[in-house]
């Protein structure tokens, strides 16, 4: 064999090895799991640690463990005894099965948004006004347990939801405020 074509040889490797390996390594932090796909299909979940994958071939998604927060942009809705009133929340959510997660929802986070926009609606338009302002902690239990179940399939667990704010408007407040006198 030619000593050119082995120095060839070993610098090419080299020179491959230099360009790759950098993108091949990942490292996952211990809130993180990856799902691995090769030439689109699932492969796996990765993680936490670092491992390698074949750069062109390989795909990750990164997914956090940690618990994220939805915050429910105001809701109008229109209540049992048809007050109609504007509710702000928050919801606590967090991934339990990642491979879940990416392959059964294209965008779980925006899909469990959106989730919890029409539950909101649904559930506290089939309450009174009077019980919406006094018993915020059942609705909000009735909320959380309602969004998990239908969560599930995806991968999350809705730990927790929080009503924070209730506006009534003005006219409602008025005629409320004159039936006080």
């Amino acid at each position: 064999m030619d000593w050119g074509l082995l120095e060839f040889i070993v610098i090419a490797i080299i020179t491959l090895l230099v360009f790759i390996l950098p993108f091949s390594i990942k490292i996952l932090r211990e809130y993180e799991r990856a799902v691995k796909f090769r030439l689109g299909r699932f492969v796996g979940v990765k993680g936490p640690g670092i491992f390698l994958i074949i750069p062109g071939l390989e795909k990750l998604v990164k997914v956090s463990l940690r618990i994220m927060t939805l915050d429910v942009p105001k809701q109008r809705v229109v209540t049992k005894d048809n007050v109609s009133v504007d509710v702000d929340a928050v919801v606590y959510v967090k991934v339990f099965n990642p491979e879940h997660a990416v392959l059964k929802v294209e965008n779980f986070y925006v899909a469990t948004s959106l989730l919890a926009q029409t539950t909101l609606r649904d559930i506290l338009g089939g309450v009174d006004l009077d019980d919406l302002l006094t018993k915020r902690e059942e609705l909000s239990r009735a909320i959380q347990k309602s969004l998990d179940e239908a969560t599930d399939p995806w991968g999350m667990k809705v730990t927790a939801v929080t009503i924070r704010d209730v506006t009534i408007p003005e006219s409602m407040l008025r005629a409320i405020a004159k039936q006080a006198e």
